[in-house]
C-alpha cells in the first residue's frame, strides 16, 4: 500500500493520521505565530510612545512657561511621577490646539525636541489601539471594511430586490420599507450601534480606572464636576490655545478649527436627533418615515448633515494650510478616515431626502444605509472614540482643578 493510500485508509477508519493533522496545523501556527509578533512589536511601539511622552512632559513640569495655554500642563504639575495612567490622561486630555509647540523654547531645532502636540497625538492613538477588543484593526482594514459597507449594501440591495421594486418610485407613510424590511433596518442599526456603544464604553471604563490609580485626590464630587465638565466640552475651552485660537502656523492664530470643530460636533447631534425624533414618531405615534420637509426629523437631519459637512470642509481647509511641524504624520490616516466616514453619512443622507421621491430612492437608500454601518462598525477601533476618552479626562479635570 502506497503512503497516500495508508494515509486515506488511516483516515477513514480512525480519523486523520498524525501527519495529515501536524501539516494541516502549520498555517495555523504561522498565523497565531505572526500574531503574536504584531502583538509584540505593538507593544513595543507603544512603550516607546510612552518613553518619550514622559521625557517630554517630565521637561515640560521643570521649564512650566506654557501652563496657562490649557489644562494639561497645570494636570502633568499634578502628577509628577507621570505613570502610564498619568500620560494616558494628559494625552486624552490635549485638545491638539499646537500653542504650545510655537511657544516652547526647547522644540525643533532644538537638541532637547520638544514636541508636545505631535508625541501627545501618538500616544492617544497608540491608547485607542491598546483598549479595543477584541483587537485593533490597522488603519487601512478599517478603510476597507467603511467601503465594504458603502458599496456592499446597496450591491446587496441590486442582488436581493427585484428590479422593478428597487428602481420604482415609492411615496408616502413607509416607502422606504418597500426596499428594506423596517425590523431589518432598525434591528440591524440597534445591534451595530449597540455594540459599537458597549465596545466603547469599556474601553473608557478601562481607562478611567487606569488614570485613577495615580491621580490626585479630587477636590469636588462628580455631581458637581459634571456641569463644568459638560460645559468644557460643550464649547471645546482647550481649544482657545490660551486666548488666541488655534495655532496653524507660527504667525498665525485664529478660532476658525475651533468653529469647524463645533459645527461638525453640533450637526452630528443634530442628527442623532432626528434619529430619535423618527424613532418616536415611529413607535409611539404609529408615523413611519418618510416624514414631511418640514416635520421634526427632516428639519433636523438636514441641518446637521449640512452643519457637518461644513465643519468637515473647514477642518479639511485648515488642515492643508497648517505647519506641518507639530502634526503626527502617522496619525492623519485615520483623522482623514473619520472625516471621510462622517462625510459619507452626511452627504448621503441629504442625497436620500433629495431623491426619495423618485427612483433612485431605493439606490439612494442602500447607499446611507451602508455609509451609517460603515460608521457604527468602525466608531470603537478608530478616531471618533476620541470624544468618550476625551470627555472622560475633562470630567476627571473639573474634579480635581482648584
Amino acid at each position: 500500500m502506497t503512503p497516500a493510500a495508508h494515509d486515506t485508509a488511516a483516515s477513514g477508519r480512525f480519523g486523520p493520521s498524525p501527519a495529515r493533522t501536524a501539516l494541516a496545523a502549520i498555517p495555523l501556527v504561522i498565523e497565531v505565530s505572526e500574531m503574536g509578533k504584531r502583538a509584540k512589536a505593538g507593544k513595543e511601539a507603544t512603550a516607546t510612545i510612552t518613553d518619550e511622552a514622559r521625557r517630554t512632559l517630565a521637561l515640560c513640569n521643570v521649564c512650566g512657561y506654557c501652563t496657562g495655554y490649557c489644562d494639561v500642563f497645570a494636570a502633568a504639575e499634578r502628577r509628577p511621577a507621570l505613570a502610564d495612567g498619568d500620560l494616558a490622561h494628559l494625552a486624552h486630555l490635549c485638545h491638539n490646539c499646537r500653542s504650545c509647540y510655537y511657544a516652547c523654547q526647547y522644540a525643533p531645532p532644538h537638541e532637547f525636541a520638544i514636541n508636545v502636540p505631535a508625541t501627545l497625538a501618538r500616544l492617544r492613538a497608540a491608547d485607542y489601539r491598546a483598549r479595543a477588543w477584541p483587537w485593533a484593526p490597522s488603519t487601512p482594514a478599517l478603510g476597507a471594511l467603511v467601503v465594504a459597507c458603502l458599496l456592499g449594501v446597496p450591491a446587496l440591495a441590486l442582488v436581493a430586490v427585484p428590479a422593478d421594486t428597487l428602481f420604482a418610485a415609492h411615496r408616502g407613510p413607509g416607502a422606504f420599507y418597500a426596499i428594506v424590511p423596517q425590523k431589518l433596518m432598525s434591528g440591524g442599526a440597534a445591534l451595530a450601534f449597540g455594540s459599537a456603544a458597549l465596545l466603547i464604553v469599556a474601553g473608557v471604563v478601562r481607562f478611567w480606572r487606569q488614570s485613577a490609580r495615580t491621580a490626585p485626590m479630587p477636590t469636588a464630587s462628580a455631581g458637581t464636576a459634571l456641569p463644568r465638565a459638560l460645559a468644557d466640552i460643550a464649547t471645546l475651552r482647550n481649544l482657545d490655545g490660551g486666548g488666541t485660537g488655534c495655532h496653524e502656523r507660527e504667525d498665525a492664530s485664529a478660532r476658525g478649527r475651533r468653529h469647524a470643530h463645533h459645527a461638525l460636533f453640533c450637526g452630528f447631534l443634530l442628527c442623532l436627533a432626528s434619529t430619535a425624533s423618527g424613532a418616536f414618531q415611529h413607535h409611539f405615534l404609529g408615523r413611519p418615515a418618510p416624514y414631511p420637509v418640514l416635520s421634526a426629523p427632516v428639519i433636523l437631519g438636514s441641518l446637521g448633515g449640512v452643519a457637518m459637512l461644513a465643519g468637515i470642509a473647514g477642518l479639511v481647509r485648515r488642515k492643508r494650510s497648517a505647519d506641518p511641524a507639530p502634526t503626527a504624520a502617522d496619525t492623519e490616516p485615520a483623522n482623514r478616515l473619520l472625516l471621510a466616514t462622517l462625510a459619507a453619512t452626511a452627504a448621503s443622507g441629504l442625497a436620500l431626502l433629495a431623491l426619495r421621491d423618485t427612483p433612485a430612492m431605493g439606490m439612494s437608500l442602500a447607499l446611507h444605509l451602508g455609509s451609517v454601518l460603515g460608521l457604527a462598525l468602525s466608531m470603537p477601533f478608530g478616531k471618533f472614540v476620541h470624544g468618550a476618552y476625551r470627555g472622560a479626562a475633562l470630567l476627571r479635570q473639573a474634579r480635581e482643578d482648584r
